[in-house]
């Protein structure tokens, strides 16, 4: 009867005791989660008024939701008289051996960072990088997505795009396309440059200004190559490009302007 009492009473002591502070652990608890709420949703509305990409913008205000959690736990815990010294160095020492073993990891999601940071490039961007041409299809925190333009998907690691070469072919509005035409020694330049001229000009997708260039660039072993180039609108580089090569060989040919070959003559000597 005896031990039931002193258990009793060691009980209530301890009640009385500790009692406060898992109270105020509890309070701390409730009120820290509810403005950890409001704050991350603070930063989420800054992030947006910012016009910041959206992965991102998810990415950061869970970050700061998540750590601001961790505090307000960390604070909880020491209410209640828990020494948090060892459980941090425990904690850091958790996080060195992680950050080891996905090394790899870690270097994929700061450069997937970086790249939502300063935008090098954006969704449904034409780049080239890492050896690959293609539509940026989805930026990810750990993987950009690629299509080319055979609908093939390349997925690049974001450590190795934000630390190389990255051609952009969708961040200016115009692009130049660049021609080299060979014709024979023995034809008109001056025409075979009016012929050119007039085909460019027929075509409304090509640009005034900058004005159309055609003009000797090379005089080659078999051809006098005329080098033109023209402008036109990012969207549309191909269309001009491919058109631009039939067309002019279609008027050269209407001409009688001859286009060379390689072509060799042999000389038998008795």
């Amino acid at each position: 009867m005896v031990d039931i009492i002193s258990l009793w009473n060691t009980i209530v002591e301890n009640s009385i005791l500790y009692l406060p502070k898992v109270i105020g652990a509890v309070f701390v608890l409730l009120i820290g989660l509810w403005v950890v709420g409001i704050i991350s949703k603070i930063f989420d509305k800054s992030f947006a008024r910012k016009k910041m990409e959206p992965s991102l913008r998810h990415f950061l205000t869970s970050l700061v939701r998540i750590s601001l959690k961790i505090l307000v736990f960390v604070t909880a815990i020491s209410m209640l008289g828990v020494q948090m010294t060892s459980f941090i160095a425990i904690i850091g020492a958790a996080g060195l051996a992680v950050g080891l073993a996905l090394q790899g990891s870690l270097a994929n999601f700061a450069g997937g960072v970086l790249i939502l940071l300063f935008k090098p490039f954006k969704v449904d961007d034409v780049i080239e990088a890492q050896g690959f041409l293609g539509k940026v299809n989805n930026i990810q925190i750990f993987n950009t997505i690629l299509k080319t333009p055979d609908n093939k998907t390349v997925v690049i690691p974001n450590g190795h795009l934000s630390n190389g070469p990255i051609t952009n072919y969708t961040t200016e509005e115009q692009r130049r396309v660049d021609f080299s035409f060979g014709i024979s020694y023995s034809d008109n330049i001056d025409k075979a440059k009016k012929v050119i001229s007039d085909v460019i000009k027929k075509d409304k997708r090509i640009l005034k200004t900058p004005e159309p260039f055609v003009m000797v660039g090379e005089l080659a072993d078999s051809s006098v190559n005329l080098t033109t180039r023209v402008w036109c609108k990012g969207a549309d580089y191909w269309d001009v490009h491919f058109n631009t090569i039939e067309n002019v060989k279609k008027a050269l040919d209407e001409n009688s302007i001859s286009i060379p070959f390689p072509q060799r003559d042999v000389h038998m000597i008795k």
